[in-house]
């Protein structure tokens, strides 16, 4: 315990147009955890990339249990010790639970692969780990918070010695989340160290012994936890004090913009009633699997509606797919930016344009270059998106700039109804700030705003008024002055009684 077993010194890497590490400083210990934090694009996934063999570095030093490792490539840094856990799931979805741990190391007998030893092996990982996952299930039928679980088990199954985990919690339930925690302390115990990213910060009391923070791909200070605070964390992370983490403004309440009434889709969205009006903000709390983002998915057209009528501006409308949402003004920034949000493959300017091409192409279908980068250059600039340049690939932005491509590309619409379904997962707490004042921003123009939210304190600090879900169905609305996370859960937890 306390060894040294990570050191890395000098570590410096460039991508086209931008230095992601400069001169970069880090160590581990074994039996620790080490908080690595920063804001989006600070450079801590490419630092644990570099580590993990994913990226080479351009210069630098990096030892590992004692020893000096020149180029390390994924394989290398496996069978060394090294295990991540990325923050975008990297599975294959159509293989079982225990298909995927073993992938690539699969167990084999004399003249095929041993499933049922790998099948055993999955399942004891899981039952060491209390985790009810059956390794037969087909991955891709399991929530994203159970694939986390088995990306995170993928991970332990290799033995490692060091373990990354990049927003490991984001997408966890309460009870998942704790399970994390049970296991770390088991790694903790057998002398694993372990990196943990993540932009929730209530979390590291709990789990942390020691900070590293990084800032714009800088080495900025290493302390003990228990030696700082979450205000000192934060100023060391953004450079500056945040004044208001929640910048709540109060407008006027307007005329009523939106309605949903009598809305069934599918069994998690049950006779959904509710209106926006201008000038507030509405948000959506519940647990998970309480039918938050199904109703979203539902209104938007991406998911069948079996019965239900939408109102705009107080007349009925009917929305059968996503392009009948989006040209009536009916927008959503979906929960999974990757896989439903972007299209990682291209440019940040496709991106940006792909859903817009009405507004940037003329009369014979020829894109308006003038135009569209007018469009474009406005998004980065209201959003505050860091990037090299607009023909770079959506998918080498931070998880941060990621979901602010996926806000971006509907403020060039005059949308009427903006949803957001969980708008700030994965994003620091600055970055956090710009997406409440964009919310504000289109609160004071009179667009109709709601999201989905599953962390209490932003509900309670952002929205005005709060719709609370359980079970596929609203239990209750609360208007923020008299709201309580004690309100909010007593209404979360509000199932239907099937048992006499």
């Amino acid at each position: 315990m306390d060894e040294i077993i990570v050191k890395m010194q000098g570590v410096q890497k460039s991508f086209p147009g931008v230095r992601a590490l400069d001169d970069v400083n880090f160590e581990l210990k074994s039996g620790e955890v080490m908080a690595l934090l920063g804001e989006n694009g600070a450079g801590k996934s490419t630092l644990m990339k570099v580590l993990s063999g994913v990226y080479t570095r351009d210069s630098g030093t990096v030892e590992i249990f004692g020893k000096e490792y020149g180029d390390l490539n994924p394989k290398l840094a496996q069978q060394i010790g090294v295990a991540i856990i990325h923050q975008e799931l990297n599975m294959c979805k159509h293989l079982s639970v225990a298909e995927n741990i073993f992938l690539g190391r699969e167990i084999a007998g004399l003249a095929k692969l041993d499933n049922r030893r790998m099948i055993s092996e999955a399942k004891k990982l899981m039952d060491d780990l209390r985790i009810d996952i059956d390794p037969h299930t087909v991955v891709g039928d399991l929530p994203v918070s159970k694939q986390q679980m088995v990306e995170i088990a993928k991970a332990l199954s290799t033995n490692a010695k060091i373990l990354i985990m990049d927003e490991p919690t984001s997408s966890l339930t309460a009870k998942e989340i704790r399970d994390l925690f049970r296991i770390i302390a088991g790694l903790k115990e057998k002398g694993c160290g372990i990196v943990y990213i993540s932009h929730r910060l209530e979390e590291l009391s709990h789990i942390v012994d020691r900070v590293t923070i990084m800032r714009d791909g800088k080495f900025v200070c290493r302390m003990n936890y228990a030696d700082t605070n979450l205000d000192e964390i934060i100023s060391l992370m953004v450079g500056r004090e945040i004044q208001e983490k929640f910048p709540r403004i109060k407008c006027e309440k307007g005329k009523k913009i939106f309605e949903v009434r009598n809305l069934n889709a599918g069994k998690m969205v049950r006779n959904i009633n509710f209106e926006l009006y201008a000038g507030e903000i509405v948000g959506f709390a519940g647990l998970m699997g309480a039918g938050r983002t199904e109703t979203t998915r539902a209104i938007f057209g991406a998911d069948k509606k079996t019965s239900g009528q939408i109102f705009l501006d107080g007349k009925e409308i009917k929305i059968n797919s996503t392009k009948d949402a989006i040209n009536q003004g009916i927008v959503l920034a979906p929960e999974d930016r990757k896989k439903d949000g972007l299209c990682t493959k291209l440019s940040i300017k496709d991106n940006i344009s792909l859903p817009n091409l009405d507004m940037v192409c003329n009369s014979s279908g020829i894109v308006n270059s003038k135009k569209e980068k007018e469009i474009c250059n406005k998004a980065v600039r209201d959003l505050k998106i860091k990037l090299s340049s607009l023909d770079a690939d959506a998918g080498t932005l931070s998880g941060g700039n990621q979901q602010k491509v996926v806000v971006g590309k509907w403020l060039a619409r005059n949308s009427k109804v903006i949803m957001f379904d969980e708008p700030t997962r994965g994003i620091d707490v600055a970055a956090k700030v710009e997406i409440y004042n964009l919310m504000n921003e289109l609160k004071r123009e009179g667009i109709a705003v709601m999201f989905v939210s599953s962390e209490l304190p932003e509900i309670l600090g952002i929205a005005d008024r709060i719709i609370v879900m359980c079970d596929g169905t609203i239990t209750g609305e609360l208007m923020n002055e008299e709201a309580t996370q004690e309100k909010i859960l007593k209404l979360a937890t509000r199932f239907e009684k099937k048992l006499d």
